[in-house]
Formats: C-alpha cells, structure tokens, sequence
C-alpha cells in the first residue's frame, strides 16, 4: 500500500470483480436494440423484479436513465419539483431543459431532505401563464445531501403530497441500494411510491457501466423510445449486462462495509488539523470543511494527491470522500496518515 494511490475521489473509481469479467465472457448475446440480447433481457426482468415493478430498460448511464425518466413522464414545457441540490440539476449538463425541456421548480434541501410541506407550497394551481407541474423529482441517498438517506416514512409522505396533486414521481436512486442496506429498508418499498426510479451498476455495485431504470410496462414502452432518441440503444450488451446481473448476485450485501469504513475514515478525519467533517455519514460518503487549515480545498487537494490520497473538491473549502470496495479499513487509516503529513 506505499506506493499505491488511495482513491477516495468517487465509488465511480470502482474496477469489475473478477466473477464479472468471467460473466462477460461467458455471456450469451444477441441484439438488444431488438429485445434479442437474452443477457440483456435477464438482467431486465430481475432488476424490475427486485423493484417489483413490471418491466426494466438498460441504458448506457445513470444520466440517461434520468432523461428517460423525465422524458417518460413529462412533456416538453411542463415542470418538475427538484431540490435545488440535485444531482440532475447540478451535474447533468442542464439535460433537464435543454433535452427534456422540463422547467425546474426549485425547492430547498434541509440537511439532506425535502419538506414535504414546502414541496406541497411548491405546487402552483393550473394557470395559462404557467408551466404545468407534472413530476416530483426525488433523490435518495442524496449526493450533495452528504450521502444522505431518505427514510422510508418520509418517502411515503414525500409522494403522498405528489398523488393530492396528480403529479408523476421519478426517484433518482443511482445509490438506492446504499439507502437499502443502512436502513434495512427494501428497494421495492421506496419503488412501491414513486413511477419510475433509476439505480447505477458502475458506482459502490463496481461494473464498468450501466443503469437501470424501471416502472410499468407502458412507461418502459416510452422509455425504450426515448433512449432511442437519446442514442441509447445498442446491440450486443450483455457483455455488460453480465456485470450487473453478478453486482445484483453479489455486491448489494457487501455496501455496509462502505458505509463502516465512511465511519472511520470521519473518526480520523476529525482528529485532522483544521478539518471539520460537515454531513451525516450514513452511507460511503464524507464530506468535510478545510478552511481552518488555512489552505483552499483545491491547493489541499493537490497537496493530498501528491501524498497519494485523492479527493474530490465540491466547494471553495469542502472536500468529499467516498469509499468503495478497494477502499478497506486499513486503506482509511493510511490515508488519514497521509493526509495528516499532508496538512502539516
């Protein structure tokens, strides 16, 4: 571990198990782009199954899924109730509008969750003047939230205030298997509330790509053609398929390590001159403010990557550090070592 770079930039660093390389090779393929790819096909059914929704779509990322979600249940002009820390507001290149064509209604985040009162207040009566509210757009672990998980009863009343007003809800679920495992909160009881949810293979599940998105079989039917026009579609993926269909098999359970090692890496984090961890850790992320060290949190960062630590920067003084499965407990406690030497 001298000489290896401890990578706490993002659980998007993750390399395939070797079961998934062996699953790639061995997979049976077909064209996708014709419902022919029975790896594809596979992977599919058993991700709607465990959601227990009808009918899944494999796309090519979280972000597509997304789109396909918005674009599924809302038309081009409507608007859509989102947090103004959402991931698909913040770090989707503004597909929100300048694809779907979805107007955003912003509501605040409080700590990592939405109120639902606020998101009730949100909801302007139909007016010609306006764009009409269709979707409630949720996110659950919340990135910018600090990781943070949505609790089942707060989700239920969350899409309970979306139903009062006939409005759609997507559930942005690409780390729905971390709120699962720290809560012991099944992922179809979150499915159960919301029209479509997305969740992401190539983060803390470790495949080299792929999302899935699910719902009814007539909102999958939409969201096949809307991938299409995303240029989403392709033919012989079961090669990554495979990969996802192992992640499901195998890698769900093994999260509540992430999350133990998040914990320890904040323990030691806070005992770091002029650092100050600033979220809940509840799942594999830690965020953390720098600025009694007297050095901005990109210098820091470059000083930490030299020391062969890498964290990602998210604001003028923040860092964020995420841990994932090459990231063990012995691997938490050199890199608190290193990044002490590293502050000086």
């Amino acid at each position: 571990m001298a000489d290896e770079t401890i990578n706490l930039y993002s659980d998007t660093q993750t390399l395939p198990t070797e079961a998934m390389y062996e699953a790639m090779r061995l997979a049976p393929l077909g064209d996708d782009q014709q419902q022919l790819d029975p790896t594809v096909n596979r992977l599919e059914k058993m991700s709607a199954d465990r959601c227990g929704k009808a009918a899944g779509l494999f796309v090519p990322s979280g972000m597509m899924g997304n789109l396909c979600g918005m674009m599924s249940l809302a038309a081009h002009g409507d608007e859509a109730i989102i947090d103004a820390d959402a991931h698909f507001w913040w770090y989707e290149a503004g597909s929100m509008f300048s694809v779907a064509g979805v107007a955003p209604r912003m509501v605040p985040l409080h700590d990592g969750l939405l109120d639902p009162a606020e998101v009730r207040a949100s909801v302007r009566p139909p007016d010609a003047h306006l764009p009409r509210p269709r979707v409630l757009w949720l996110e659950n672990t919340h990135n910018r939230g600090g990781g943070c998980v949505t609790p089942i009863s707060l989700h239920r009343e969350l899409c309970a205030v979306a139903r009062e007003h006939g409005l759609k809800v997507h559930l942005d679920g690409a780390r729905i298997w971390n709120a699962s495992v720290a809560t012991g909160t099944p992922v179809r009881d979150y499915a159960a509330e919301v029209d479509t949810l997305t969740f992401c293979f190539s983060k803390g599940l470790s495949c080299p790509a792929g999302s899935v998105i699910v719902g009814s079989e007539e909102v999958i039917a939409q969201a096949r053609r809307v991938r299409k026009r995303l240029g989403g579609a392709m033919r012989q993926a079961g090669v990554l398929a495979a990969c996802a269909i192992v992640a499901l098999e195998q890698q769900i359970e093994r999260l509540a390590d992430d999350h133990a090692n998040a914990a320890r890496l904040a323990g030691l984090l806070g005992e770091l001159r002029g650092v100050k961890v600033i979220n809940r850790v509840q799942t594999n992320m830690v965020f953390a403010d720098v600025a009694d060290t007297g050095v901005g949190a990109r210098d820091l960062a470059a000083r930490f990557k030299a020391a062969g630590v890498m964290v990602s920067v998210t604001g003028p003084t923040t860092i964020r550090l995420v841990t994932h499965r090459h990231i063990t407990a012995a691997a938490v406690d050199e890199a608190a070592r290193r990044m002490r030497k590293a502050i000086g």
